[in-house]
């Protein structure tokens, strides 16, 4: 949410700079997330300084130019050249001194050097208003009438309005903060001002021309709904204060009658809607419409109503959906004369359903669908009335009809003093509470020993219980105002501490990260046409969306290549390199037994391993340096005894299955060449899919830390000829039964195929670590363990040792 600052000060005080009203704001719960200075005009007059012109003399090379000595403050005055027929001693000008940049009304910016223009020196600039982009005449240089003393920066004579934009992370809960006045009463509350609305004293109808009769059908859905007609309404271009108020906040100005509505919902929080009288004819109905009704909105989009969509309605169609978008044919136009104003409050179920479902999002589904306050109907359409008589010209021609069958009232909530301190960690004073109470709008009714009773106004639609009204005080009171308790808690350390999904994948992910891989967060909604047009199902149909916003968010994803693709190609394409990437994410699908959803972890690697370097080569990423990785991370969810399985998988050109405790755990291999070549992807992609529940469940949170062993490790190295379909997994196997006892680790160091062999084998080179932790291994144990490996690689692999 977009908020000025100068529009803010229309109804508060505010002696302090935007940065500390920014700070206030974010302790009262409205997180300004940013705080963006405006200008009136590019540059802001930088450089820009008030002087005098003390001489004037013809240029002795040039008719057309003249020579000027000119007092800009400093030690000296400064000779300038210039060119404006107007120039004459004792004016007061603006001057652009060397260095400045001068940001002109048409064309690009452009920066004062000193010069010699033809053969006399100029050291600065007499300025005409096109040329600082204050207006568009070049006929002569701008003459000031003023006593200001030279030097003076010339923002200080034009007195240029500059502004501060607050971005407001607005939560789902502040729906009365979404507005000017909703921000200046949290302001209010925390620094003890009081709010200035904007008087509707002077509200008179002005005639009885124009009578409109109003019907709502259904009060659920529009509990109040007021409205009044205007005549003589002068459609044009709005004033420039209306137009600057509204582009202040990021809103394209559009005519006087809408600019007012939109005006009035950003400044009190209450949408408008302005009808053609014309095409309301004299009755106006709030109701629905059978289910498939058409209407064509404002945007020229036929759409297809549901039996839940509020409608306004004339006699015999619609006119509106109500509380997210008009007509094609109701709204204002440049020959409107006479309007109806509606000003209304809507069910925010309602709008939510109907904003959803014909995926409109707009300032007034925005506050519609999160709760407006019933009881600003009638205010926010007199405001409005006025501002229109005084930039559209406009009568009002008729009373207020609102039509309000069940008021909604305050809301009472039962507070205990016990509860409050509770609650907020201390113990508060009833007269501070009741204070900050009073600044909200919530009022004391009555009052016990043990507690009290608060009334709570509609508007504050978040505020239903007791804890709620707890959480109003203490973000007055301050957050940072909760001093630490003086004593800490007794507590003790669990052998086996509770496990937690959010920390595995923290330390996951750290670990990934460690490791050169970078975090990525996709959307679950992806593209069908992904999957249809290679035929993968996945075991079963995906799941559709019935509200997609669009073909590419159709489906929720079957598997997280195809997003993850995505980001790789987006980095391809912006010369990144070396692309190592890992996410935590679900995938979905329909089976028989119904809807599942499964939580994965997804690696991807593709490009280079590393920069380039004067000091080595860079070489492609590859199959193992992947699985290196899923190694470190199964390693680290204790998924011992896992299997790597060869496996035929749609996804994959070739790859492996990995099995943990005859479950599948995941896949890893090269993607299909085909996938990469869609996404405009040259390089080879590796991709890993672990099943992240399964190794959460597998990961033990407890860890052993164990000393240095004391005694020495020895190596061994091993040449074995091998057949080809032989796997590293079927010699840590052999390994594993053999030589387990002394046998701490085992690498391949070097694999060879090729020239020297015989068909169909492969040679490995294997290092071999011995240890035993409690003493020094002998010569003959060594020999034992490596003769015991030998005989169990030739007998159970077929292995040839080269000796």
């Amino acid at each position: 949410m977009t908020i000025s600052y100068n529009w803010l000060k229309e109804y508060i005080d505010l002696p302090e700079s935007p940065e500390t009203i920014a700070e206030t704001l974010t302790s009262t719960g409205l997180e300004v997330e940013s705080v963006h200075h405006t200008e009136a005009v590019r540059g802001g007059l930088k450089g820009l300084v008030i002087g005098q012109v003390l001489t004037c003399a013809k240029h002795p090379n040039a008719d057309k130019l003249s020579l000027t000595t000119v007092d800009v403050g400093g030690p000296a005055p400064l000779p300038i050249v210039c060119g404006a027929p107007n120039v004459a001693a004792g004016q007061k000008v603006v001057v652009a001194v060397p260095g400045t940049t001068l940001y002109p009304t048409k064309g690009e910016p452009f920066t004062i050097k000193s010069a010699k223009i033809r053969g006399e020196q100029s050291e600065g600039m007499i300025c005409a208003e096109d040329e600082i982009g204050l207006g568009e005449s070049h006929a002569g240089i701008m003459v000031l009438d003023t006593t200001l003393p030279n030097g003076t920066p010339a923002s200080r004579y034009f007195n240029l309005p500059s502004d501060a934009i607050f971005e407001i992370g607005l939560t789902p809960n502040r729906a009365d903060a979404a507005s000017h006045i909703g921000v200046a009463r949290d302001i209010k509350a925390a620094k003890k001002r009081e709010v200035r609305w904007p008087s509707v004293d002077s509200f008179k109808v002005d005639n009885h021309d124009l009578a409109i009769s109003v019907v709502v059908e259904n009060t659920e859905a529009c509990p109040r709904y007021s409205g009044l007609t205007l005549t003589g309404v002068q459609v044009k271009e709005s004033p420039e204060w209306l137009k600057n108020r509204l582009q202040s906040i990021g809103l394209t100005p559009i005519n006087n009658v809408v600019d007012v509505t939109n005006f009035i919902c950003h400044e009190l929080g209450q949408p408008l809607h302005a009808f053609d009288a014309q095409q309301t004819g004299s009755k106006v109905i709030v109701k629905t419409l059978p289910m498939g009704s058409k209407f064509t909105t404002l945007d020229g989009k036929e759409r297809e109503l549901t039996a839940q969509d509020l409608m306004i309605c004339n006699a015999t169609e619609g006119m509106c959906i109500a509380g997210v978008f008009g007509g094609i044919t109701s709204g204002v136009k440049e020959t409107t004369t006479s309007i109806f104003l509606e000003s209304a409050c809507f069910s925010p179920a309602y709008i939510r359903r109907s904003s959803t479902h014909h995926q409109l999002k707009t300032d007034a589904a925005f506050r519609f669908a999160r709760g407006t306050d019933p009881n600003l109907t009638v205010y926010a359409l007199k405001r409005a009335a006025l501002l229109l008589k005084e930039v559209a010209g406009a009568k009002i021609s008729s009373e207020i009809v609102d039509i309000y069958p069940k008021k909604i009232e305050n809301r009472v909530v039962s507070m205990k003093d016990r509860n409050i301190s509770r609650l907020i960690g201390k113990t508060l004073p009833r007269t501070e509470i009741k204070d900050i109470l009073q600044r909200l709008d919530i009022a004391v009714t009555s009052e016990t020993t043990e507690g009290f009773t608060v009334s709570v106004p509609p508007y504050r639609v978040d505020v239903e219980q007791e804890a709620d009204v707890v959480e109003e005080i203490l973000r007055i009171h301050g957050f940072n105002n909760i001093e630490l308790s003086e004593s800490t808690k007794a507590d003790y350390l669990s052998d086996f501490p509770e496990q937690d999904i959010n920390t595995y994948r923290r330390r996951t992910g750290e670990l990934l990260a460690s490791n050169g891989f970078f975090e990525i967060l996709t959307n679950s909604l992806t593209h069908a046409a992904y999957q249809q047009k290679h035929g993968l199902t996945f075991g079963g149909a995906p799941v559709e969306i019935l509200n997609k916003l669009s073909e590419e968010q159709g489906i929720l994803r079957q598997t997280m290549l195809f997003t993850g693709l995505e980001v790789l190609a987006h980095n391809f394409n912006r010369k990144q390199g070396e692309l190592k990437f890992f996410e935590f994410g679900r995938v979905y699908g329909r089976r028989e037994k119904g809807f599942y959803e499964e939580e994965r972890l997804a690696l991807y690697m593709a490009g280079r391993m590393e920069a380039e370097s004067w000091q080595r080569k860079p070489r492609e990423a590859g199959y193992y340096d992947l699985v290196q990785a899923v190694h470190a991370v199964l390693e680290k969810s204790n998924a011992v005894g896992y299997v790597l399985e060869k496996t035929e998988h749609p996804l994959l050109d070739y790859g492996m299955r990995i099995r943990l405790r005859k479950r599948d755990a995941g896949i890893i291999g090269k993607v299909r060449a085909s996938f990469g070549r869609e996404f405009g992807i040259k390089s080879e992609i590796f991709y890993a899919d672990l099943d992240a529940h399964l190794l959460f469940q597998s990961a033990n949170p407890k860890f052993d830390m164990q000393e240095v062993p004391k005694f020495p490790e020895v190596k061994r190295d091993l040449s074995l000829v091998i057949d080809r379909s032989v796997t590293f997994d079927d010699i840590r196997a052999v390994v594993g039964s053999t030589g387990k006892n002394l046998i701490t680790d085992v690498t391949v160091f070097d694999v060879y195929e090729g020239e020297n062999l015989p068909p169909g084998k492969k040679a490995y080179a294997l290092a071999f670590t011995l240890l035993d932790p409690t003493k020094t291994l002998t010569d003959e144990e060594i020999d034992k363990t490596m003769n015991g490996l030998m005989a169990g690689f030739e007998k159970r692999l077929g292995a040839v040792i080269r000796k």
